[in-house]
């Protein structure tokens, strides 16, 4: 149980189903060549959730002072398991992931894109020991690197089959692969802001230099209150033109309901939050969000289906 908290595995399931949904309820329901098959999908999940959860162990490695004051009860680096052999995990873990990437690479006949996973990699690595420290540059690249996860379907599943005569439909599906990126970009960019609020008292005394110890909790949290505007419009814009122009109604619905107004109920909150308890609130809120959100692409793919047997 002490190595799955160190792997933080609520979040790797939450990455390998998001990966799943994309390739089982969407790329798998269209009328397309895929150039990886099911089992080596599976090692593509495997290699992201693998490289996700190195990338955690180091940051647990690195964050142990802070952790110590910010969550006291989850410290497993230094209590549970010794740093060298947190180190150990680490390493096993990085180079299984960036192995399999290598062999996918190779798979696809594409070996260069090998170099992705050792790019992710370094990045997770220069994030836990000096990027996280950096105002906001912290948060943009841990938002990015989610957002990546699911670029990278695209990458692997699509480009390598890509040709003349079905150009057109793989470069609409990419887009959409582009779309849901952006967005899972946008909440998770919240997250990570609001996420530094919930940790202020330990990043402080650690002398990081995190948005809300810049410029306080009052004006951070007015600032996640105008951010959050971002992805609110874009779905209202999302909506009216790609789901209500193409009469995808059920599509429409689920994304208010599930989606936009959690967003809007998130915007509201984030104005009256003042302390830890109520951060940590709306960083699980946020989680729900990018969840559903990633669920709606399934809801417009049958409600295509739907619209086409009618």
């Amino acid at each position: 149980m002490n190595f799955l908290k160190l792997i933080r595995y609520q979040n790797l399931l939450m990455l390998a189903f998001m990966q799943l949904v994309f390739r089982f309820g969407f790329l798998k329901m269209q009328n397309i060549p895929l150039a990886l098959n099911d089992w080596q999908y599976l090692l593509l999940v495997s290699s992201t959730v693998l490289i996700a959860a190195a990338g955690y162990v180091i940051n647990n490695i690195f964050d142990q002072d802070t952790d110590l004051e910010n969550k006291p009860n989850n410290l497993i680096v230094g209590r549970s398991i010794s740093e060298k052999s947190a180190y150990n995990i680490y390493a096993v873990l990085n180079v299984t992931g960036v192995a399999i990437g290598f062999y996918l690479s190779n798979v696809i006949s594409k070996p260069g894109f090998a170099a992705l996973f050792i790019l992710i990699a370094a990045t997770l690595y220069m994030y836990a020991t000096s990027l996280k420290q950096m105002v906001l540059v912290g948060n943009f690249v841990v938002a990015l690197l989610l957002s990546f996860s699911v670029v990278i379907i695209g990458v692997f599943d699509l480009y390598p089959v890509i040709n003349s005569e079905n150009q057109q439909i793989m470069a609409v599906l990419f887009s959409i692969l582009l779309d849901y990126a952006v967005f899972a970009f946008l909440v998770n960019f919240l997250r990570e802001i609001i996420k530094d609020l919930e940790d202020i008292n330990g990043d402080s005394n650690q002398g990081m230099k995190t948005l809300p110890i810049i410029f306080g909790v009052k004006r951070t949290s007015k600032l996640v209150f105008a951010l959050s505007f971002i992805p609110i419009i874009s779905l209202l814009i999302y909506i009216k033109n790609y789901f209500m122009a193409n009469n995808l109604q059920f599509a429409a619905l689920y994304s208010i309901v599930f989606v936009l107004a959690p967003l809007i109920y998130f915007s509201i909150k984030s104005w009256e939050s003042k302390n830890k308890k109520d951060f940590h609130k709306l960083s699980i809120l946020l989680k729900w969000i990018l969840l559903f959100g990633i669920l709606s692409i399934v809801i417009i793919t049958l409600n295509i289906k739907y619209n086409a047997s009618k």
